[in-house]
Order: structure tokens, then C-alpha cells, then sequence
């Protein structure tokens, strides 16, 4: 029985969501386990991690057909607010590989990797509150958890609106489900590599 055909969800941005729920909690303890909170040197493996990951879909974010669909798709790319924050922090800038970055997608995994990077701003509000502690906020050192325009509610829900509108063929479908996966394990290896 294929993995799709166990989610009875008729929205794709919850079938993703069911899909991509063991790799998330599996990074979300990593992430703990790094305790990136614990000082602001801390935090900048961390923000170099964020960097890698939006430096990974930059070319996403400005593609014209991703656009056409996402209108307000290239202001809501945060790779310069990770260059920024790593500024702040005083950490230069990780080297990144072109392996995501130059791949040719299909519009589901396109949306599917959008989707991750989108669903992320939800827990950066979280995150946010943590920033006093550390003397960050979203205006130094941590810009790429700031509040997106128009606020995090109604741009997911905006983003999300698309993905489950967007016509995907069954292999289309199964390739999303598949970039999803891979989304939070890239994230998860940049997030090992920063913190080594």
C-alpha cells in the first residue's frame, strides 16, 4: 500500500503535512539538542543552517511560473535576512553546494519544497520570543524570524490556498510527497554540518 494511499486528507497541504510529521518532530529534536538558545554563538550555527536552506530555493522563490501562481513569491524569500543576521552575529557565511539550488523541478516538488520553507515561519514566531534573552530581535540577528508583511497567519494561508489548488497528475502528487521528505532532511543536514 503506497504511503498516499494511507492519507485520506482531500487537501494536499495536509496530506503534506501527515507526511512530513515524523522527519519534522525527528528535526525539531535535533534542533533541541543543539540548544542553538543557549548563547549567540549558538544561535548563528543555527541562522547559518537557515541560510543554507533558503539559499537552497532562491531560485524558487524568484521562478516566473511560482509566481504567476504566488504573486508576492520573491519578497517573501528570506536568504538576505539570514545574510544579515549572520552579519550581526559576526559569522561569515557557509559554503553551500548547488545540488538543490540548479535542479530542474516540477511544479508539485517546486510547491513541496515552498511548502517546508513557508510552514516554517509559523514556529519562528516561537522562536522569536526567544530573542530578547540572547539581545536579538527581528530587526538584529534575527530579521529571518521576523513577522512577514501582511502577518504569518495570512500568508500561509495565502500559500497554502495555492498548493491545494494547483492540478497535479498522480506522479506529480507522488514526487511532492517525496520533495517534502527531502526538504526537512536537507534542513537536517545543514543544521548537522553547522553545528559540527
Amino acid at each position: 500500500m503506497s504511503a498516499s494511499s494511507q492519507l485520506s486528507h482531500p487537501l494536499r497541504s495536509q496530506r503534506l503535512n501527515q507526511i512530513t510529521h515524523e522527519p519534522h518532530s525527528r528535526l525539531d529534536n535535533l534542533v533541541k539538542s543543539h540548544d542553538p538558545f543557549a548563547s549567540p554563538e549558538r544561535f548563528a550555527h543555527f541562522v547559518a543552517a537557515q541560510y543554507l536552506f533558503q539559499r537552497d530555493l532562491q531560485n524558487l522563490y524568484n521562478d516566473p511560473a511560482l509566481i504567476e501562481l504566488v504573486p508576492d513569491l520573491p519578497q517573501r524569500c528570506r536568504v538576505q535576512h539570514t545574510v544579515l543576521d549572520l552579519a550581526d552575529l559576526k559569522r561569515g557565511l557557509p559554503e553551500g553546494d548547488e545540488r538543490i539550488r540548479n535542479r530542474q523541478m516540477g511544479l508539485g516538488e517546486a510547491l513541496a519544497w515552498l511548502f517546508v520553507s513557508e510552514g516554517s515561519k509559523l514556529g519562528a514566531a516561537f522562536l522569536l520570543k526567544r530573542m530578547p534573552a540572547l539581545g536579538l530581535s527581528e530587526t538584529f540577528g534575527a530579521r529571518h524570524l521576523g513577522e512577514p508583511e501582511g502577518g504569518r497567519a495570512q500568508g500561509w494561508k495565502a500559500f497554502t490556498a495555492v498548493l491545494d489548488s494547483v492540478e497535479l497528475d498522480a506522479e506529480q502528487e507522488r514526487l511532492a510527497e517525496a520533495a517534502a521528505i527531502a526538504a526537512f532532511e536537507r534542513f537536517t543536514e545543514h543544521l548537522e554540518r553547522c553545528f559540527a
